[in-house]
């Protein structure tokens, strides 16, 4: 049975008509037409769909709807724009940090997440935040120096 689900995304006021278990990367995607925030396993194994509520980063994947009901959810949509990219966007441009996409905005978003927490994260703390997020391509190296670089 559908139900309303009142939260916040990417500073707007939302409020969609779902199934309250399905799944807010379902949402995002196909309801919403949000598409930056990837399917990746689907377990909350890969970090390919992390995205921010209430500033944790989260696997929006097995994240039931009902969950973020009043929350603040954000979405790689709301980190920044073309015209103004948030700093690790453009630091991961600088750094070459990806390479295939799949991992891309997950990565950014658990990145983001630890530098509102930690705006001068060092190595082993960027490495503890991303540990959840995948790259098939191997630009981790990469990754570790863009978010250095967007917390200076």
């Amino acid at each position: 049975m559908a139900t309303e689900i009142a939260f916040t995304l990417n500073g707007r006021p939302t409020a969609v008509e779902v199934d309250p278990d399905q799944s807010l990367l379902d949402v995002l995607r196909n309801t919403l037409a949000l598409k930056a925030t990837r399917m990746g396993c689907g377990l909350g194994q890969c970090g390919a769909c992390t995205v921010i509520i209430d500033a944790h980063a989260v696997n929006s994947c097995d994240t039931p709807m009902w969950s973020v009901a009043g929350k603040d959810v954000i979405t790689l949509e709301g980190l920044g724009t073309r015209a103004s990219p948030h700093p690790l966007q453009t630091a991961f441009i600088e750094e070459q940090a990806l390479q295939c996409g799949y991992c891309t905005s997950g990565m950014l978003m658990a990145a983001a997440a630890l530098l509102r927490r930690n705006p001068q994260p060092s190595e082993g703390d960027i490495r503890q935040a991303l540990e959840g997020n995948l790259c098939r391509c191997g630009v981790h190296n990469r990754v570790l120096r863009a978010v250095q670089k967007a917390g200076e």
